[in-house]
């Protein structure tokens, strides 16, 4: 049994680098059905069902200090790839697009919730606020989110299970869909020559941020400017004032961080080679913190929620449908806007690239939309769902 926080932390992170080392250098098969964080999560949680891992002072003060540390320096990281200026490129009905998308997740959340919380267990609510993060941005914005309201382990455990069940089937619906653009944009009388106009103007624009090279100046620069934004942006969060359960000195850190983040973006320091790959190791230590607490022994209640998972996902159809018969959108929109959303930057761009490969940048920023937004709509659901 582990007691120590040192020994804690060095074994979670440990277990991050033997996934992302099965994912990203062996690249089994099985990841491209179910994403390399699941399994960080499932393995921590195991872990910590199996009794590896004890209660004590020196394991609860790691994992407070380790998380409050890094979590703001993760979101601040990612969002050096989220140029606002290419996001403005993208035009208003692109945009409307994706934050109809955004509503109609928030409102399906908010309807299944009414409906039937009286089968969920208690503080359910908190879980879903912070799938809703991740529904409307990404696993960052999830974790985020989970970090602010503190939801339960065990239940954010069934949260993550739908966000890869259902995610999963509906990934496989929408690439079902696009053969079918034309008919789709026939019933809706969609005109989407601009696309073509928007894929000749964003051909051969510089090399993204994330595929930039990383060396040792950059990653130490980047290391200790994330590390100590972080710092400052608590110490500025805990002297402003508290509103309700959603907004507290975490709350308003992350606010800071992410407006930082923007204004890097469009700084030369933002084109920093490795900010995405050292965001992503910050994700990996902070998930498996988060699983480290959950265990499988209300594992039979899943089921419930994966079923939750699909009806959030109906709503989210029918009103997508809906305002595309009403605006004359594009199937390509439309999907591309909803994958941005539940999916995130993994997989709006293969579905952009699904109905033209030249359209992929449109995936790309439709998800840097969404992985700025993600915590906070995931926070509002939360308000919502603690009110009703």
């Amino acid at each position: 049994m582990i007691t120590d926080g040192f020994a804690f932390v060095a074994v979670l992170t440990a277990l991050g680098g033997l996934v992302a080392f099965l994912e990203r250098r062996k690249q089994l098969k099985v990841f491209k059905w179910i994403p390399g964080i699941v399994f960080l999560y499932l393995g921590a949680a195991l872990l910590n069902t199996v009794g590896i891992f004890g209660e004590s002072e020196s394991i609860e003060a790691a994992d407070s200090s380790v998380n409050d540390a890094l979590l703001p320096a993760m979101i601040l990281l990612l969002l050096f790839n989220c140029d606002i200026r290419q996001i403005i490129k993208l035009g208003p009905r692109l945009i409307i697009t994706f934050f109809v998308a955004t509503f109609s997740i928030i409102l399906g959340f908010t309807i299944v919730y009414l409906l039937f919380q009286g089968f969920y267990a208690s503080e359910t609510w908190r879980a879903f606020a912070a799938l809703a993060g991740s529904w409307t941005g990404g696993s960052a914005n999830m974790v985020a989110v989970q970090g602010i309201l503190q939801a339960p382990e065990n239940i954010f455990g069934y949260a993550l299970i739908m966000d890869t069940v259902n995610y999963s089937v509906w990934l496989v619906v929408v690439f079902a869909a696009v053969p079918w653009a034309k008919v789709f944009n026939r019933f809706t009388r969609a005109d989407d020559s601009y696309l073509a106009e928007y894929a000749r103007r964003v051909e051969g624009e510089p090399e993204s941020v994330a595929n930039k090279p990383m060396d040792m100046t950059g990653l130490i620069g980047l290391l200790g400017f994330s590390l100590l934004a972080s710092a400052g942006a608590r110490w500025i969060g805990g002297m402003l004032p508290t509103y309700g359960e959603a907004v507290d000195q975490t709350t308003w850190t992350i606010l800071i961080v992410s407006i930082l983040g923007l204004i890097v973006a469009v700084t030369p320091f933002g084109k920093t080679g490795g900010s995405m790959d050292l965001g992503n190791v910050m994700l990996y230590v902070i998930v498996g913190l988060i699983a480290s607490g959950a265990d499988f022994s209300q594992i039979t209640q899943a089921p419930i929620y994966v079923a939750t998972g699909f009806l959030i996902l109906l709503i989210h159809l029918l009103v997508m449908v809906a305002y595309a018969k009403i605006a004359k959108a594009d199937l390509f929109t439309i999907g591309v806007a909803s994958v941005a959303n539940i999916g995130g930057i993994a997989s709006a761009p293969i579905i952009a690239g699904a109905f033209n490969r030249n359209l992929v940048p449109v995936g790309v920023l439709f998800a840097l939309i969404g992985s700025f937004c993600g915590t906070y709509a995931g926070l509002l659901t939360g308000q919502i769902l603690s009110n009703l």
